[in-house]
């Protein structure tokens, strides 16, 4: 299992209309085959940023779904209010204790 984390910086003053976009955009991310779900969380300092974070199974998923129709359902919903395009990386599973 990996967890997508995409730093999203939304164009400031359409921070409403991104977290309405948002609430149709996540069903459709976690109905993507090999999603464990997805969730967004907005800054406290920023107000503007925004963390996206999603359990795949694997990071090849991930890019599976890039080639998808639901992605296509996705961008359309998200990438409009982006100020800048989103920084993307995955992590593996949390280190032992």
């Amino acid at each position: 299992m990996v967890l997508e984390h995409a730093l999203l910086t939304v164009s400031a003053g359409r921070e409403t209309e991104f977290e309405r976009s948002m609430a149709q955009a996540l069903p459709i991310i976690d109905s993507a085959p090999d999603c464990h779900g997805a969730e967004v969380r907005r800054q406290d300092e920023n107000g503007s940023i925004y963390l996206l974070l999603v359990r795949w199974t694997s990071v090849e998923a991930h890019m599976a779904f890039r080639h998808t129709p639901l992605f296509e359902q996705w961008r359309q919903l998200t990438h409009p209010f982006y100020a800048t395009p989103p920084t993307v990386t995955h992590f593996h599973e949390p280190l032992s204790r």
